[in-house]
């Protein structure tokens, strides 16, 4: 209450406690009449005194004006288009297998396939019946329709247990004969050109509410997974999920994958957008991918042990923080993301003045095509008075390259950015050295050191 916390929900903290916190004089009746009066104004302002079920009742023609009309529904498909991830695009017969050509037979597989109620994630109002979106196969149908054959087959139940089906609210994805839906898909398999996989995560699998010990596959399509790899097609694998997931067998054996979170109800069709090549996929992990759930929590900005291995080391050391089974760093890292064209970094210039840093570097479009990068920026304090992380993110900037194009980029960080707050809440700035990384990744980075007065 008194850190402005006009409203309590579930805690039911105000509903049960507040008389008392009056009553012992840890709450004056004013703050509770400052708070009351802040939300009277909130519903005021939103016009709820004239109209408490306002946008309530309209009819569907009305709603469409205001929430799910084009323009809006436009801009949600170009938006997830940029959310998505290219976590591997390996060569197919010397060629990367991404982008697709709208032609031949394409198999679409997997539970999340036609699974339209899955797109939206957890935690969403509900959609109206009248406000109809696509699934991903009706949009690839849409998609394809008279340049290439789509077969399509669920495959699989979304998971074995029908009891966690049933706790994550997933009766929308149909369960039946796992071995005969297995059987259908492999049958399409083998009549296609190319495999698409859409699997994952159910939407409520993770949000509040809703946690797993488990963030590999689910069991039944991971086991799908690895009968379709023995078809000898190539396979794309769209990975559905609200929170970092296990893929290590996936990044061996799979050539091209994508996440593509819960991209909303455009996200169909503009996932159809990114995997045939009319946009190029832009988006950047804002976790850390780990190689096993053993790893976590595992985030890049970590602070340092006493003991350290080098990053990226692939072989055990005895007495070194380190693990027996599997290397220290994520299977994909913090900031990761591939596009369908490549891009060079030149070597970085670091110029300093009294009040800020300045970062610079040359960005080449290498590849075949125009594409995004995502150029970041990460600082390491090298000796402070509490222990800072190996790197921290600090600037980052997304530039547009048509191919073959350099350009030079430049991210300015002040001395606030090399900053960091003490157990008092205070900002403070300690002399010293930094060390200043930039590249495409947390991993991938080139570094100089400075000293900052």
């Amino acid at each position: 209450m008194k850190a402005g916390t006009d409203l309590d929900m579930c805690s039911l903290g105000y509903l049960n406690t507040l008389e008392q916190a009056v009553a012992d004089g840890l709450v004056a009746e004013s703050d509770i009449d400052k708070a009351c009066r802040r939300i009277l104004e909130a519903k005021y302002r939103l016009g709820l005194f004239d109209n408490p079920y306002k946008y309530c009742s309209k009819s569907p023609e009305e709603v469409n004006k205001i929430i799910f009309n084009r323009k809006y529904r436009d801009l949600s498909r170009k938006m997830a288009a940029e959310t998505f991830v290219l976590l591997k695009n390996a060569p197919v017969s010397e060629k990367p297998l991404l982008p697709l050509k709208k032609s031949g037979k394409i198999a679409l597989i997997g539970p999340l396939a036609d699974a339209r109620e899955n797109l939206t994630g957890s935690w969403i109002w509900p959609v109206p019946k009248h406000c109809k979106y696509k699934s991903l196969r009706e949009a690839m149908e849409e998609t394809l329709k008279g340049k290439a054959e789509l077969l399509y087959a669920q495959g699989c139940n979304l998971c074995s247990d029908p009891q966690l089906q049933e706790d994550v609210q997933a009766s929308y994805i149909l369960r039946g004969d796992n071995e005969k839906m297995n059987e259908e898909a492999l049958q399409i398999a083998e009549q296609a050109d190319i495999i698409v996989c859409a699997m994952g995560e159910g939407k409520d699998f993770s949000g509040e509410d809703h946690s797993m010990v488990n963030i590999s596959m689910p069991d039944t399509q991971l086991d799908l997974l690895k009968k379709l790899k023995e078809t000898g097609k190539p396979i794309i694998l769209l990975n559905f999920s609200g929170r970092p997931t296990v893929m290590k067998w996936e990044e061996e054996n799979i050539p091209a994958i994508m996440n593509v979170w819960f991209p909303g109800t455009e996200g169909a069709d503009a996932i159809c957008d990114v995997i045939f090549g009319d946009k190029s996929p832009c988006g950047r992990l804002t976790v850390s991918m780990p190689q096993h759930v053993g790893q976590e929590p595992l985030y890049y900005n970590q602070l340092p042990t006493g003991r350290p291995v080098g990053e990226g080391a692939d072989k055990f050391v005895l007495w070194k923080s380190n693990y027996l089974d599997v290397r220290n760093d994520a299977l994909f890292p913090f900031g990761y993301g591939l596009s369908y064209t490549s891009f060079n970094y030149g070597e970085m210039d670091v110029d300093t003045d009294e009040d800020s840093v300045t970062v610079s570097v040359d960005v080449t479009n290498s590849g075949d095509c125009d594409g995004y990068e995502v150029v970041q920026c990460y600082i390491h304090d090298i000796a402070c008075r509490y222990s800072r992380p190996i790197k921290e993110l600090k600037g980052f900037e997304r530039v547009f390259l048509k191919k073959g194009e350099t350009k030079k980029i430049h991210i300015k960080l002040s001395k606030e950015d090399l900053s960091f707050y003490d157990s008092e809440g205070n900002l403070i700035f300690e002399p010293g050295e930094f060390d200043i990384m930039i590249g495409a990744n947390s991993r991938d980075l080139q570094s100089k050191r400075i000293l900052m007065k």
